[in-house]
């Protein structure tokens, strides 16, 4: 019997997390997940298009207050999560062990980097702008100041091959800079997303600041892509196929696009993620005689 079904004999079956609710897919399908060796350890719902727009209007709705709310706070609330995380930690331990054929030890280390990372964004929530804004020399008797924004709603492939660590490093930059997200999670390794869902429904996370949605990644990345309502978009889970197409879909109303590319997503992280979905805003002010 194994650390993931424990004394149940039926599998489970996940659900969706949207708007912080748990729905099945609107098409009530689902699929098998398995883990490296083929053993079959849950079904997950298998999300349509529908499910991702509705994941998008829950993520538009949440955007305001989440924007809104004081940099402190976000790095408050992320840093529940953390604690949350690290109270789940054997689970999380044995879903990224049985997703990525790990041993004990080293899906271990995957997840105890995983929380410190969650730790280290919580830690930049109010520190970000001292690195993405600034008072600007102007020759005149103004003020000019330029500060960081949040772009808006997010669509996010996460990494294929890293189901845990890579999901985090994908989703906490985004959402403690004042974004909201949409997740595609791994296709062949949704378990440790899907429980995420579970950690962050029971957070101070507001509802639809995270959405995560399982399935088929071209499936729904396609409708995320296109969506008028998505400002942005992180091509880490694509292939170099698919993210041509998506990053000619998201052209159509001027997406900011992230790029896949090959990542080691144990080393240091960087600032690049925390500053890739920010916009500048500048302010003009009159100086006092």
């Amino acid at each position: 019997m194994s650390e993931l079904t424990g004394r149940l004999s039926v599998f489970k079956t996940y659900k969706l997390y949207v708007g912080g609710k748990f729905p099945r897919s609107e098409s009530g399908r689902v699929y098998e997940v398995t883990d490296s060796k083929g053993t079959w350890l849950a079904n997950a719902p298998l999300a349509s298009r529908k499910d991702a727009r509705d994941a998008v209007v829950a993520a538009r709705k949440a955007f305001g207050g989440w924007s809104g709310a004081t940099a402190y706070n976000r790095g408050q609330i992320l840093y529940r999560v953390a604690e949350m995380l690290e109270g789940r930690r054997d689970q999380f331990t044995a879903e990224v062990a049985a997703a990525e054929g790990l041993s004990k030890a080293k899906a271990t280390a995957q997840v105890d980097a995983a929380i410190d990372r969650w730790v280290w964004y919580a830690g930049w929530s109010d520190k970000v702008a001292q690195i993405a804004g600034g008072t600007n020399p102007v020759a005149g008797p103004y003020f000019n100041v330029s500060a960081p924004e949040p772009t808006g709603v997010v669509a996010v492939l996460a990494p294929q091959e890293s189901s845990f660590l890579g999901l985090v490093s994908v989703i906490a930059p985004a959402i403690v800079t004042g974004n909201t997200v949409v997740v595609a999670a791994a296709e062949n390794a949704p378990l440790p997303a899907l429980s995420l869902a579970e950690v962050l429904a029971t957070s101070d996370l507001p509802g639809g600041v995270v959405n995560i949605l399982s399935g088929r990644t071209e499936e729904l990345s396609a409708p995320l892509a296109a969506h008028q309502d998505v400002n942005a978009l992180d091509l880490a889970g694509a292939d170099d196929e698919l993210a041509k197409d998506l990053e000619t879909a998201a052209a159509d109303n001027l997406k900011r696009v992230l790029r896949p590319a090959s990542a080691n997503w144990t080393a240091d992280p960087g600032t690049g993620r925390l500053l890739a979905f920010l916009e500048t805003k500048t302010v003009w002010h009159p100086m006092g005689v």
